[in-house]
């Protein structure tokens, strides 16, 4: 019943996805040959020797070329939205726009493990800066976070997620806690929306999926809880680098949408209090639904956001976060 009602609503999503390129609420308008074929991807314009840069390439699988696009434009993080459905995890925002052929294995898993493979054949006889041989040139150290968005139900959605990495843990690619102290990896995974907190931090002496942990939460004063990271977790749960990578929360949310571009004195407040708890926990703090138009305001959002210490900036356009004067700001 789901295989038919997924191929019956392909139509309708590549349509939604179109108008939304042509509102500039996305950065491409998908063609057939790509949503049907999602593994032919090796000539679609990735630019190996891309200097990394600190964006997260939000709803990535929306995107002409996922994974491939947010390499092209540097972007060191890429997102998939992944639900359960018989046995398989599906990509996609919403159930209506999952396909058959879309899903973590071929768009990420199976594609990340191809480039590493042929990276280590490439520089099996060169002496690198470091072990770790990430994805990009400009910084062989540089690790690629996958973000992963458990949309149903996370202690089932985990298992699954788990078991398809494995082609990457088999091949020491991914990052993890050894117990010890965390051991850098070429891809960085993270867990997030309903991801369960205590099954990610169950193993006490090997982790390689990280949460994400709830950025509002952190604030010195906490008074509510908002966004996503609270599956699994309790008052007392505590977040450091040994169980969690990100620190994230809805912008509108938890920060509010800055009146006429400008950014309160309360805002830049609970901005700050925010970046600080986060950081004293050696976590990396995120927002996510930052306005995208008018084009003015996200801009000056950005700005804000990376000269206050916001260590990843989230969005869809990739070429926008990737090139822009904000990171001439960075402190």
């Amino acid at each position: 019943m789901l295989h038919g009602s997924l191929n019956g609503i392909f139509s309708f999503v590549e349509v939604f996805r179109c108008i939304n390129y042509l509102l500039g609420l996305s950065t491409s308008c998908p063609t057939l040959e790509t949503w049907a074929s999602p593994n032919n991807t090796t000539h679609f314009g990735f630019v190996p020797n891309t200097t990394p840069v600190q964006c997260h390439s939000h709803n990535d699988y929306w995107h002409r070329n996922p994974l491939y696009d947010a390499l092209s434009a540097g972007c060191v993080g890429i997102e998939a939205d992944v639900w359960l459905f018989q046995n398989e995890l599906f990509v996609g925002h919403n159930t209506n726009e999952l396909t058959l052929n879309r899903t973590f294995r071929s768009l990420y898993v199976d594609p990340l493990l191809t480039l590493l493979n042929q990276l280590v054949v490439e520089e099996s006889d060169k002496k690198l800066e470091c072990s770790l041989r990430g994805l990009f040139e400009g910084d062989h150290c540089q690790s690629l976070v996958l973000l992963v968005d458990y949309k149903n139900h996370g202690p089932s959605i985990h298992p699954f997620v788990k078991e398809q990495l494995s082609p990457l843990r088999e091949k020491s690619y991914l990052t993890y806690f050894n117990g010890t102290e965390v051991v850098r990896g070429p891809i960085t995974v993270v867990a997030t929306g309903n991801a369960p907190f205590d099954l990610l931090t169950a193993n006490s002496t090997h982790r390689d999926i990280f949460f994400d942990a709830p950025l509002a939460r952190l604030y010195e004063d906490p008074s509510e809880n908002i966004g996503q990271g609270v599956v699994g977790t309790t008052s007392t749960s505590h977040f450091d680098i040994t169980n969690s990578y990100y620190a994230s929360t809805n912008f509108r949310k938890a920060i509010g949408t800055p009146w006429r571009g400008r950014f309160s004195e309360k805002q830049i407040q609970l901005l700050r209090g925010q970046v600080r708890g986060a950081k004293r926990r050696g976590l990396k703090p995120r927002y996510w639904g930052v306005p995208s138009w008018p084009v003015g305001l996200r801009n000056t959002v950005w700005e804000t956001l990376i000269r206050e210490g916001v260590d990843m900036l989230a969005g869809d356009d990739l070429m926008g976060m990737a090139t822009g004067t904000w990171w001439d700001s960075e402190s």
